[in-house]
């Protein structure tokens, strides 16, 4: 069964701020650029098997446009747009999803939901397992020499090889991840800025979605 997320959109990761509580307490924030977004799609049970919207974000030129997106884009009136995603819908949000060539804003969050963030983490390249996978180092002394930031054993006399799966240096980051529970501690509509309690995967201007969270309600 698929998972419902109700809620969704798409934005930029601005960077890391703080904001502080009536009593003085500090709260570290990542600002997100949330929206507009324009609904390009309406998906329905009867028409695809489940219930969906499919959002559109950013700027693209026309001539890099397909003929096919150009008109999906015009089905909605919308110039075209960089970025496409569907959110899932079920329950009451189904019945009060927008209708194709609307708006979804930052508005659709209110302070204090809880939300997961995916996005693309920062590429490290080729890591050792220190760094890729938080292996602990030897000592530095006794002899350790140049070993200090070595992987240690990979298998034994039997079997006669390395198993698959093991934890070994290799590529590090470029690829998806998902950030959950994360909590909305400010909405600025006018500015159509998230302020989002912690940190966001990715680099500062890196594409966003957000979406309600799977494991915890407001």
């Amino acid at each position: 069964m698929a998972t419902m997320f109700n809620k969704g959109i798409l934005g930029t990761k601005v960077g890391m701020t703080r904001i502080f509580h009536e009593d003085g307490r500090e709260l570290p924030c990542t600002l997100v650029e949330a929206g507009p977004c324009v609904v390009t799609q309406v998906k329905t049970q009867a028409t695809d098997g489940y219930d969906a919207i499919q959002i559109a974000f950013g700027t693209r030129k026309e001539k890099r446009t397909t003929k096919p997106m150009k008109g999906h884009f015009a089905n909605a009136k919308t110039d075209p747009k960089r970025f496409l995603r569907e959110v899932r819908l079920s329950g009451e949000y189904v019945e009060s999803a927008p209708a194709v060539g609307e708006s979804v804003t930052c508005e659709i969050f209110e302070e204090g939901d809880f939300i997961d963030v995916v996005a693309t983490m920062k590429g490290r390249g080729y890591t050792g397992v220190v760094k890729r996978h938080n292996f602990s180092t030897l000592k530095e002394s006794h002899g350790a020499h140049f070993f200090t930031r070595h992987a240690g054993s990979i298998g034994s006399r039997k079997p006669q090889h390395t198993l698959p799966g093991t934890r070994m240096a290799g590529q590090h980051g470029n690829t998806r991840v998902t950030t959950q529970n994360l909590k909305i501690a400010r909405i600025d509509a006018e500015k159509n800025l998230l302020y989002i309690h912690g940190s966001v995967p990715g680099p500062n201007g890196g594409l966003v979605a957000i979406r309600s969270a799977k494991k915890k309600s407001k």
